[in-house]
């Protein structure tokens, strides 16, 4: 059985690098891509992957919103999120620790 993800961020090259790497794993299955927050909410309601990859900062939403949304404290049935960036800045960490 594969573990299914999502990934989500909006530079294109960044996800065609993160989505290729993943595809390579014989034990991971990349179901669905978003270019920013907002799809990745529906996306990630639609397809319920195993797990979401979401940049930090995107438009629409970001990360640390989405992660709010569907692994936050008050979410009923929470998904796994993990949060990626490529900033060194303590509070977008402590952010998506926060949010879930």
């Amino acid at each position: 059985m594969s573990i299914r993800v999502v990934v989500a961020d909006d530079q294109d090259l960044v996800r065609t690098g993160l989505v290729m790497i993943l595809d390579a794993q014989p034990d991971i299955e990349v179901i669905g891509e978003a270019a920013d927050g907002i799809v990745a909410l529906e996306v990630a309601h639609r397809l319920r992957p195993d797990v979401l990859l979401v940049d930090i900062r995107m438009p629409g939403l970001d990360g640390v919103e989405v992660t709010r949304r569907l692994a936050g404290p008050d979410v009923s049935d929470p998904m796994a999120v993990v949060v990626i960036t490529t900033f060194d800045l303590d509070e977008y960490v402590v952010g998506a620790l926060r949010a879930g």
